[in-house]
């Protein structure tokens, strides 16, 4: 095959990024030019981008052979990435604003493994209208090509295309519980304070003014409405993200293949091999939770969990959506999502109180230390310490209510945490190891972690605090045989 090279068009793409990225370099070459009055720093430096970008295009070139696909990179050191079309788990199509506009789309491969600098297979940029072509031939088995689709001469129908779910607007309510706005207005703050600039606004006219009415209506009310303020401004912006990230979102099964596309103006297509798809997470943190959402991502082999997006179904949407949508994902496990789990037991219950308690315990021994030796000691301290007694009962007792297990034939159902919780359903069949473990302390207690490894996902999911009695056998349940090495003695 011969090789090929990017569009012409990507020249006016990564001008334009680079630019964007080395604006910090841009600012100071144009200090130092207007202070010597020659300005040539700030042409070179605009040369240089753009000579780069050049060379980028006439050093970047890529060919899909019948065994591997190659991409040839480097301008002053040459580099080769070849990965064997059985190792592609995944196609991942992007278009940014820039992209869009030029009709231009960035189409990446995943393999499943961590890739590092400059051994991502990454085509940036190509033209749009040929990329979703490119995506199903890079998918395609091409080893061991499919056989045609014909039956006795009659070219058979295609299979048909299965909407799993699409988004809905109103799911945008559950945007200001991901926190996503609190971490976008944590990180302006602290721009404004390293780049000097939140002096600067902090004596403007208007938040002075602002400043001295709010301060007058007294200490608690000033702190209400700046947490009130707080919580509006990143509630909207979290509200915008996931309208312009998750907007148009869309879920397709075809039976062959898993696609996941959103997003207005920046988009995003990502393509799984739906064979490789070996079960699903729902995310349940306690703030989503306390509002009756949930998330949910694919567990799929060769599709790190590590990355959030790159394994994403659904975003922030209503219970009832993401555990119907993983049945409709799963009909194997319709009910999984659901069920009611195995429940661990009170040694379980007991170690999460004791491990909740210990710091507070720790606390209050100092806090009673500080009294018992003649100093004054605060009274908000005592209640404080109360209050931090009770909040930790309550999260161990929320932990445990979620720690729990199902296991079937074929299947192992398995939760846990409160802050994050998570429930996953993982096909055993794709378990390539099952693992007791026991610490010092939980053999004490008599109980153990059981580990299924396995190549999706994470790489392993566990089933906490079992009684190591049971552990063995819910590894037997979930599937027959997995003990046989152990000969019956364990």
């Amino acid at each position: 095959m011969p090789w090929s090279r990017l569009d012409r068009r990507m020249l006016l793409v990564h001008p334009v990024t680079e630019v964007v990225r080395l604006l910090p370099v841009l600012v100071v070459s144009l200090v130092v030019g207007s202070t010597s009055g020659n300005h040539l720093w700030s042409a070179i430096v605009l040369a240089v981008v753009v000579a780069a970008a050049i060379a980028r295009w006439v050093t970047t070139s890529y060919r899909l052979g019948p065994v591997h696909v190659q991409l040839r990179t480097g301008v002053l050191q040459k580099k080769v990435l070849s990965i064997p079309r059985g190792r592609i788990r995944s196609v991942d199509v992007q278009a940014k604003p820039l992209h869009r506009l030029l009709g231009l789309a960035v189409l990446t491969v995943g393999t499943g493994q961590h890739a590092g600098k400059g051994e991502t297979f990454e085509l940036n940029a190509l033209d749009a209208r040929v990329v979703p072509a490119l995506r199903e031939e890079l998918l395609a088995t091409a080893v061991a090509p499919l056989p045609d689709s014909v039956d006795g001469g009659a070219v058979l129908p295609a299979p048909p295309v299965r909407e799993l779910a699409r988004v809905d607007p109103a799911w945008v309510r559950y945007a200001p519980f991901t926190l996503t706005g609190l971490a976008v207005v944590g990180a302006a703050a602290g721009l404004l304070g390293q780049s000097g600039a939140a002096g600067a606004v902090a004596s403007s006219a208007v938040v002075d003014d602002t400043y001295r009415r709010v301060v007058s209506l007294g200490v608690s009310a000033a702190v209400a409405i700046a947490v009130v303020a707080v919580l509006v401004v990143s509630s909207a912006i979290a509200a915008v993200r996931y309208l312009l990230v998750y907007g148009n979102l869309r879920v397709t099964d075809d039976g062959e293949r898993l696609r996941v596309e959103h997003g207005v103006v920046s988009t995003r297509h990502t393509s799984y091999d739906r064979a490789r798809l070996r079960g699903a997470s729902i995310r349940r943190p306690l703030l989503l939770r306390l509002a009756g959402g949930a998330s949910l991502d694919a567990v799929m082999t060769g599709v790190s969990a590590s990355e959030h997006e790159s394994s994403l179904i659904l975003p922030p949407a209503p219970r009832s959506a993401v555990t119907s949508t993983a049945a409709t994902l799963l009909p194997e496990a319709a009910d999984a999502a659901t069920l009611p789990l195995v429940a661990h037991g009170p040694i379980a219950r007991r170690r999460r109180l004791t491990r909740a308690l210990l710091p507070v315990a720790a606390i209050a021994a100092a806090t009673v230390g500080w009294a018992v030796s003649g100093r004054p000691v605060p009274g908000w301290t005592w209640i404080a310490v109360g209050f931090l007694a009770v909040a930790a009962i309550a999260l161990a007792l929320d932990r445990y209510a979620a720690l729990g297990h199902r296991a079937h034939p074929g299947l192992l159902v398995t939760e846990h945490g409160s802050l994050d919780r998570r429930r996953v359903v993982l096909d055993a069949r794709g378990v390539v190891a099952w693992t007791v473990r026991q610490t010092f302390f939980q053999r004490r207690a008599g109980v153990a972690t059981l580990v299924a490894a396995t190549a999706a996902g994470t790489g392993a999911y566990r089933v906490l605090d079992v009684p190591v009695d049971r552990a063995w056998a819910i590894a037997e349940t979930a599937a027959p045989g997995a003990t046989d090495v152990w000969g019956g003695d364990r």
